[in-house]
């Protein structure tokens, strides 16, 4: 009996001794995914997947660093694995249910967690997955999933409530990512610093503290929780990016522009600590490309290597593009870009930036109207990129378009009525209607004065912006000259050529470098003056003369006005 006991508790002790060896492992593969080496954590959770077959946690891990990493539908098949190797693993579940969420069906997500739920309902860590599961959205930029805070909330409370012991750092984490997602940093700072109490060795916390103070870019305090992090753990990888793009940020605002060059050193810290896995290269170019660094960009991008068949290929295409035209390598843009669109079948993944590009290589490449569709979209999807559809309107302008060049201009204004830029598209918009009516009246095309009545409320709104601006006065003259009645004038110009005439003249430095202009001004109303007051014409063109010497329309009608008058039939 002593031996059948003695053999009994060596049993039992080497159970243990497994299950703690297990734990180790699973938990140093979570440490893994937590410091984003996600390639040293899928390797060793699919070692535990082999040795450890039946054990959901693992499946759900190895699932977890998938839709980090952008593989969605092998998430769902690790998942889906771990589901038939433990029927009763709420978190795989869970999983389907966050890869659910960042395929953007809601429907089939809810199903998912009601599952999970069922399966095991009174487990924290049920409602901690699905929590955290709420949280999940793709990359901003990207635009296709926004998290669900009000059910992410009412998750992570359950588990919080279920883990009474609050043994769980990781509920206090979700919990205060929820808040800070929101921008609501007073809500969120509670639930970070209740980790460190927890588990003092947790370093996330911290990073995501500084983080937040980031985003509400109060960079010094940020910077001072991310040392803090780095201090305490010099080999925590996330820590160096946060302090990274905190810096990038910071010397954008001018406020410290050394610390731009710091940014990227920070950067490649992080990649040295995080195994240079494909989704961390994709993150530092992407990097790259707000710290404006578009020669190491192109560089990268095109030696980077990418599996054959791998999604990530797409992205690679994009980021090569982009860089390719910042750094004037313009047929490459457009070769690059024209393979990720080709590449890229599900629309709904452009970005701004993609149609952007696109449009301003084809720009380049002389293709004006394919150019405009895709920078039309690129305005569709950022109203901030509006100054491109100005490009285009130069360009068709410079190429005496002027009637397209008139309608693109509308579309920028549209686009962006009061933002920078706005008023050289009042302006120019105002000249492209005027030459368009000029060039079609000299063809005998019988054009509508509508142009020219686009032209004037163009210019109009030129010199409401910027009465200084003095040549519109000039232009605005000119075009109410075309507007005016042929057969019977009004006069319509004048008041603009006598602004014009006010304006340069109150400004005596200003006569000698406009008086062609001024002579031209002087003319205009001589001439309308001619046939109805010659005293006033004559006035007019004295001052013609006065300022313009060697002009010859105003010396010739005073010629005619000297000239004695021609005798009367009869006389």
């Amino acid at each position: 009996m002593k031996i059948l006991k003695k053999a009994i508790t060596l049993n039992v002790g080497l159970v243990l001794i497994g299950s703690a060896v297990f734990a180790q492992n699973l938990n140093d593969a979570k440490k893994a995914i937590d410091a984003e080496q996600y390639q040293k954590a899928s390797s060793m959770l699919k070692s535990l997947v082999s040795s450890q077959a039946s054990n959901g946690d693992n499946y759900y891990n190895l699932g977890l660093v998938y839709l980090k990493t952008g593989y969605i539908d092998s998430a769902r098949a690790v998942f889906n694995k771990g589901i038939s190797a433990d029927a009763k693993s709420a978190s795989n579940y869970a999983g389907l249910g966050e890869a659910d969420i960042l395929s953007g069906n809601a429907t089939s997500a809810k199903t998912n967690f009601d599952k999970a739920v069922a399966a095991a309902p009174k487990d924290y860590k049920t409602y901690l997955a699905i929590g955290k599961a709420y949280l999940a959205q793709d990359k901003p930029s990207e635009d296709v999933s926004k998290p669900d805070f009000a059910n992410a909330i009412a998750n992570l409370t359950k588990a919080d409530e279920l883990d009474a012991k609050d043994k769980d750092a990781e509920v206090f984490i979700g919990l205060g990512d929820a808040y800070a997602l929101q921008k609501k940093n007073s809500e969120a700072i509670g639930p970070y610093f209740r980790v460190g109490d927890i588990d003092p060795t947790n370093r996330r916390a911290g990073t995501q503290l500084g983080k937040m103070y980031k985003e509400a870019r109060s960079f010094a305090e940020g910077e001072q929780e991310l040392n803090k992090v780095i201090a305490a753990d010099a080999n925590y990888g996330p820590a160096y990016r946060e302090l990274g793009e905190l810096y990038l940020q910071w010397s954008s605002f001018g406020t410290d522009k050394p610390k731009a060059a710091k940014a990227t050193e920070l950067y490649k810290k992080y990649l040295d600590l995080t195994d240079k896995s494909l989704e961390s290269q994709l993150r530092y170019m992407q990097f790259l490309f707000y710290a404006k660094d578009y020669q190491a960009l192109e560089q990268v991008a095109s030696s980077i290597q990418v599996p054959a068949n791998d999604p990530k290929g797409i992205i690679v295409s994009r980021l090569k593009g982009w860089s390719a035209y910042e750094n004037k390598n313009y047929p490459q843009a457009l070769t690059n870009l024209t393979e990720y669109f080709a590449k890229q079948k599900d629309t709904t993944k452009n970005l701004a930036y993609d149609y952007l590009y696109l449009g301003k290589a084809q720009l380049k490449a002389g293709q004006d109207s394919l150019a405009l569709i895709n920078i039309t979209k690129a305005v569709a999807k950022d109203s901030t990129n509006a100054d491109a559809l100005s490009e285009v309107a130069k360009s068709l302008y410079d190429a005496k378009k002027f009637g397209k060049a008139a309608q693109v201009y509308e579309k920028a204004i549209k686009a962006n009525p009061n933002g920078k830029g706005s008023l050289y598209n009042y302006y120019y918009n105002a000249m492209a209607n005027y030459f368009d009516y000029g060039a079609k009246y000299s063809a005998k095309q019988n054009p509508s004065k509508d142009i020219l009545v686009k032209a004037d409320s163009a210019i109009a709104k030129v010199i409401q912006i910027s009465p200084d601006t003095y040549d519109a006065y000039v232009t605005r003259a000119r075009i109410n000259s075309l507007l005016d009645d042929d057969k019977d004038p009004k006069g319509l110009m004048i008041p603009f050529y006598e602004e014009y005439i006010k304006k340069i003249s109150e400004k005596p430095e200003l006569v000698s470098a406009n008086a062609k202009k001024l002579s031209e001004a002087y003319d205009t109303i001589g001439g309308f003056y001619f046939y109805k007051d010659k005293a006033k014409a004559k006035e007019y063109f004295d001052k013609s003369v006065s300022v313009y010497p060697s002009g010859t329309f105003a010396a010739a009608k005073l010629k005619e006005l000297a000239a004695p008058a021609p005798k009367g039939k009869g006389k």
